[in-house]
């Protein structure tokens, strides 16, 4: 009698790569179809093939037990003038984690690494300009890892947004959503949205009591239905946070600057 193969068990923890769309299974982009429709309304098979065609890079997230795709986030470049500079932007489109690995953070270590490699090599080898992360978001949760990883990001409710930046978002927003952009409200309203289903990531009283949640809920009162808030953050190691910081880090490197962090709180109290 022969034995059949054991499968494989989840873990509970991601394991992230960084891959082209082009080297996707079409097994894997049915998976990542599958976990966007689970957790957004109006999703479609032809929306998300379009959102993965136009994308240069795709951050791959496998519970390192199972194998099973888990989470991924799309990203590409955009680059254009503004106020007669050059601009690279690094945006990000489709973006999920199944909630049961929400406590991760391998999605901002591999992210990380990443887009730093590809913004330092835009300062370094093609000229310089400024680069950022253009961002948007529909859910607290997004927005809530700008504050954790950047010292400075826009908008914010620290400070108002500078006109430069402001200009930059604005030009960001007219090249990739046409006819989209609300420029007095710094929105996208998309023609047809897909907000998170009920449920998920909801804004909580609780979550109201921090002053990054209470401001996106301000200023972006139509999350809930799939409105976006336009978001960009400076790409330079003197903007990250020691959070930042460790994201950039080995895992190795950054779990024991963690540890470290957690002894020296430790320390205080006594």
């Amino acid at each position: 009698m022969t034995s059949q193969p054991a499968t494989p068990t989840a873990t509970g923890q991601l394991s992230g790569q960084v891959c082209r769309p082009s080297e996707l299974s079409a097994a894997q982009r049915r998976r990542m179809a599958d976990l966007l429709h689970e957790f957004f309304e109006n999703v479609t098979a032809a929306q998300f093939e379009h959102d993965l065609g136009e994308k240069e890079w795709v951050v791959l997230l496998c519970d390192s037990g199972s194998g099973e795709i888990q989470g991924f986030s799309t990203l590409m470049r955009l680059q254009l003038t503004v106020d007669d500079r050059p601009v690279t932007a690094f945006y990000s489109g489709d973006t999920i984690i199944h909630p049961s690995y929400w406590q991760e953070a391998e999605l901002p270590r591999v992210w990380g690494r990443h887009v730093f490699a590809q913004a330092e090599a835009v300062t370094e080898d093609e000229g310089g300009g400024e680069v950022y992360w253009f961002l948007i978001s529909s859910g607290y949760k997004t927005y809530r890892f700008l504050p954790v990883f950047f010292r400075e990001f826009y908008p914010s409710y620290a400070q108002p947004t500078p006109s430069h930046i402001r200009r930059v978002i604005e030009a960001l927003a007219a090249v990739k959503f046409p006819g989209q952009y609300d420029t007095a409200r710094g929105i996208i309203r998309f023609d047809a949205a897909s907000p998170l289903r009920a449920g998920v990531a909801e804004v909580t009283d609780e979550r109201l009591k921090d002053p990054h949640v209470a401001f996106f809920v301000q200023a972006n009162p139509g999350h809930a239905q799939g409105e976006q808030l336009a978001c960009l953050v400076r790409l330079t190691r003197d903007n990250l946070t020691p959070a930042g910081r460790r994201m950039l880090a080995s895992r190795a490197e950054a779990e024991e600057s963690h540890a470290k962090s957690q002894r020296r709180q430790e320390e205080k109290k006594k």
